[in-house]
């Protein structure tokens, strides 16, 4: 559970100044109808604002995405979370590394520090309550004894419904050099890397083995948006789930190595995915993790179907 549910109070590493949360994303779409299908789908609940479709999860009051209707899919902006009285120090932060900062994007109102990354992608940095998991997220293995049937019937199979957001992944034409602006800026640490193509990074306040990953591709771009179920048999379901809707496109069911989580990504109308993730490793607050250069053997996943052999093409970075 998180602190934004009231429950329990946010870990926090003292000391250290870096972002506790992936707060939400921002991302234009070529329709809002086709991502209210998708994401409906997918299990998520999609609500109008304004303009603009809002990603939730069932029970939770956090928003986890903003979508905006426009030519083509783009990543808008990365919105992520700090303690209030950390705000003043990335001011400071910002400041002394000579980061230009930024007015928010036309429409958006923020009292939050706004600025480019490496890629030139906005990146805010707000006051707001912890929503990265204070603990490892609760991972279910339902199995039965004998003289026991195992397997619900179909029929009363029930729908996925995601817990919560766990990470995006980013291209980067430059994975060291995300890692660099990333940990330098934000506080975040690295997890583990592959061979310059692929890296992950964690909150130092207590987070996911990733909040953040990084990809190499020859220019910026969101290959994926990743949420939390509770169980491989989610998983599964999940995958039926969006098949049985139309969406059969995508790749899994798996485990990846990195992070240790189990899979199923979804391709989404723009090319993009939507991956349903179990199990994934955890950093807490007051815990080192060794970040490992991994052979590249290792950097995908560990069991599995072959990926799609367009699974890591950027689509946003043409045209």
């Amino acid at each position: 559970m998180t602190e934004i549910r009231g429950t329990i109070a946010a870990t926090r590493r003292p000391g250290v100044l870096g972002v506790h949360s992936l707060d939400h994303f921002s991302m234009t779409v070529p329709s809002l109808a086709d991502a209210k299908l998708f994401y409906e789908c997918f299990g998520l609940d999609v609500r109008p604002e304004g303009q603009y479709l809002a990603l939730y999860t069932a029970g939770h009051p956090h928003r986890w995405a903003l979508l905006s209707e426009g030519g083509r899919k783009r990543l808008h902006y990365l919105s992520f979370g700090a303690f209030a009285d950390d705000l003043p120090r990335f001011r400071e932060r910002l400041s002394a590394l000579n980061v230009d900062r930024l007015p928010p994007p036309p429409g958006f109102e923020s009292n939050g520090l706004w600025f480019r990354d490496h890629e030139g992608t906005p990146i805010e940095i707000r006051v707001a309550e912890k929503s990265s998991p204070n603990d490892k997220s609760i991972f279910s293995v339902v199995t039965s004894g004998p003289a026991a049937r195992g397997a619900i019937a179909r029929r009363t199979a029930p729908a996925t419904r995601p817990r919560r957001l766990a990470h995006v992944l980013l291209y980067t034409r430059d994975v060291a050099r995300a890692v660099e602006f990333y940990s330098k800026i934000l506080g975040l640490r690295l997890s583990d890397s592959s061979e310059g193509n692929v890296a992950f990074m964690h909150g130092v306040h207590g987070s996911d083995h990733h909040l953040v990953a990084f990809g190499r591709s020859g220019g910026p771009g969101l290959h994926h948006c990743s949420w939390d179920v509770g169980s491989i048999q989610d998983v599964g379901l999940g995958a039926m789930q969006m098949a049985n809707k139309g969406f059969v496109a995508g790749w899994g069911v798996g485990r990846h190595v990195l992070g240790s989580n189990y899979f199923h990504y979804v391709r989404d109308p723009w090319g993009s995915y939507a991956e349903y993730s179990a199990d994934m490793d955890y950093v807490p607050a007051d815990a080192d993790w060794e970040a490992v250069e991994h052979p590249g053997e290792d950097s995908s996943y560990l069991w599995g179907p072959t990926p799609p052999p367009d699974f890591g093409h950027n689509y946003e970075a043409e045209g």
